[in-house]
């Protein structure tokens, strides 16, 4: 055997036991159970706290809030070790991202299971320019510089309350997270730490509301 073909038949064995070791640590999802969704057209808050519902663009929604905790909690559940929660979210008005002048931000969102805290993120509904923007995190975590409204599903919609009057001021995103858990019962949690300390009604400045839930239970090994 010559140098040459040892060479090929080692780096071929390396890529035989790399291409190997990959598949082998591979999840496989053995199943999926939708055991919660929810868009509240029915009006259900059955196990939510601090739960509450409104018409947002001919939709209802559970919301408003600003920097106040509202839950859910889910009760048995079938077998699983993983659970991926998706959120679909509204930010009203005027978020200032990872904004850090001391008066505005950073404007954070975040949510957990069993107060655990699973995701942080900031929003940004500020217009960008070559001399002034206000970058935000999502579709990352928190700190990550993105542009406003990056990874948004919909930007079209009317501010909610200070610029309620003003299009492109409400941003819809989806958020959707793969956690592990196994026990039969959950409660899941969203919040906020927004800052407007310049404004005489914060609430009115900032907001978000839940547009839809859903979560499944999976099994996967």
């Amino acid at each position: 055997m010559n140098i040459w073909t040892w060479k090929r038949g080692r780096k071929l064995l390396s890529f035989l036991i790399l291409t190997f070791a990959i598949s082998a640590c591979t999840d496989t999802l053995e199943s999926s159970v939708v055991v919660y969704d929810n868009d509240f057209s029915t009006l259900d808050l059955k196990g939510f706290e601090n739960g509450r519902l409104f018409i947002f663009q001919n939709d209802t929604i559970a919301g408003h809030y600003h920097n106040e905790e509202v839950s859910v909690k889910l009760e048995n559940l079938p077998s699983h070790n993983m659970l991926k929660i998706t959120t679909e979210i509204l930010i009203h008005d005027s978020w200032d991202g990872n904004a850090d002048d001391g008066l505005s931000g950073p404007d954070y969102w975040f949510f957990g299971i069993d107060d655990e805290e699973i995701f942080r993120t900031t929003f940004s509904n500020s217009p960008c320019e070559s001399t002034y923007c206000l970058y935000q995190s999502f579709p990352n975590s928190y700190f990550r510089q993105n542009v406003p409204k990056s990874g948004s599903t919909r930007t079209n919609m009317p501010g909610l309350c200070i610029f309620g009057a003003f299009p492109n001021y409400t941003s819809r995103y989806t958020v959707s997270k793969i956690i592990r858990h196994q026990s039969s019962d959950v409660k899941i949690f969203w919040n906020s730490e927004l800052r407007q300390d310049n404004s005489p009604d914060p609430k009115c400045d900032e907001s978000w509301s839940l547009a839809k839930i859903t979560v499944e239970a999976l099994i996967v090994n």
